[in-house]
């Protein structure tokens, strides 16, 4: 694959003027890898309405909930865990960020709830607490997140030594927080009589979104696509973990990753001279091609994966379709009752997608869109709350689930 794309060379040039604060901006749009546990749920329509907090449309058997990901899945582990980054380049934690349904920034990346927050919601469960507040005595036995904003599927040694050690991609890769998971265990399992391995046998677990970052850290950085497409199969297979089926899990959901190629930030930040590097809705192919080829190599991969445990227990893994769901909501977003797709609600309006490097979201200068529930994009990177809605709702039910979640 040849491409022109000359962005990378402005956002180095950028980054040696700003430091870290350009891979602040891009920490988020990933994959997602997503790990449940035997779905006992009597379905009732759900999530058509508003949706309160652990009094889903579904009655369901799960006894909790456990999120490992990125800024697509965090639920405020990024603002707990002030070390990771810097509090100035957090502007997630800045109003307008959680204006439509907490009424105030959480530190989740949207106007609102996240897909796990509609997930949790609609499987009857409560909103996930971030793992890092374990400091302050939390109940974590109905679930907890471990999910973090700049979260990569490699690890961070690796990172560094390919020359991509920047700190920004330490702030918790998927082996640090399945550490974080283990040192919960005992406070989860220690009360249950049937043990840790049944009892999580009967929760959920969204591991996920994770590898989006890896790309996003090599692609900010100096790396070419085709230099990026190498490093594919080595991101795949660390997303393909067995760990936590070892530990009792039995239903496992992997969507792939998003479009990243159809979003404003890519778009202005990644920006071509070639035209035929732009698809007919004004994407960038070269990057959605990356993304195309990642998701293809991760269902082969489950596919292999599937087969190893088909017995004596066996293990049902599905592969969410992120990509296509988010693709043709931001390509066509009135089939799905949106008035805009690739344009961020949430900007200083500038530019033909509503974004400034310098004034995103939750900076001096940026405002949301009146009304966020009529846009895809809310940030420039993150989709809004009602788009979360709709892909919580392809996952569970379908189509956008192989097979979805949630089976008779």
């Amino acid at each position: 694959m040849t491409t022109c794309l000359y962005g990378t060379t402005v956002a180095l040039r950028v980054m040696a003027r700003r430091g870290s604060a350009l891979a602040a901006a891009v920490v988020g749009g990933g994959g997602v890898l997503v790990v449940c546990c035997l779905c006992w749920c009597a379905v009732q329509p759900a999530l058509a309405g508003g949706g309160g907090g652990g009094d889903g449309g579904m009655r369901c058997k799960y006894n909790a909930m456990f999120v490992f990901g990125d800024s697509l899945a965090d639920t405020g582990n990024i603002c707990v865990n002030k070390s990771a980054a810097a509090t100035l380049l957090l502007t997630f934690a800045q109003p307008p960020y959680g204006m439509t349904y907490f009424g105030h920034p959480t530190c989740r990346c949207s106007d609102g709830r996240l897909v796990v927050d509609f997930l949790a919601q609609e499987l009857g469960l409560p909103l996930l607490p971030p793992s890092k507040r374990s400091g302050g005595g939390g109940d974590f036995r109905r679930g907890a997140n471990m999910a973090i904003v700049g979260a990569t599927a490699l690890d961070f040694d690796f990172l560094k030594s390919i020359g991509l050690g920047y700190p920004i991609w330490n702030n918790g890769a998927m082996n640090v927080q399945l550490h974080w998971f283990h040192h919960l265990l005992p406070s989860i399992c220690a009360t249950q009589p049937q043990g840790c391995r049944a009892y999580l046998s009967k929760s959920l677990f969204l591991f996920g979104s994770l590898g989006g970052n890896d790309y996003n850290a090599m692609l900010f950085f100096g790396f070419t696509v085709d230099q990026a497409r190498n490093y594919t199969p080595k991101i795949v297979d660390t997303i393909i973990t067995g760990k936590l089926i070892a530990m009792g899990a039995a239903e496992i959901v992997v969507p792939g990753v998003m479009p990243v190629g159809c979003f404003p930030l890519y778009l202005t930040m990644l920006r071509s001279s070639n035209e035929s590097d732009y698809d007919e809705h004004g994407c960038l192919r070269p990057l959605n091609d990356l993304a195309i080829h990642h998701n293809a190599l991760l269902q082969a991969r489950l596919a292999g994966l599937q087969a190893r445990y088909r017995s004596p227990a066996p293990v049902r893994i599905m592969y969410a379709d992120y990509y296509t769901m988010v693709a043709q909501m931001l390509h066509t977003p009135a089939r799905f009752g949106f008035r805009s797709g690739m344009t961020a609600c949430c900007g200083a309006g500038g530019g033909e997608y509503n974004y400034e490097f310098e004034a995103r979201c939750g900076m001096k200068g940026a405002a949301a869109c009146r009304d966020p529930s009529r846009h895809v994009c809310w940030d420039g990177v993150h989709t809004t709350e009602a788009a979360n809605r709709l892909v919580a709702g392809g996952w569970l039910r379908g189509p956008y689930c192989h097979p979805p979640i949630l089976h008779h």
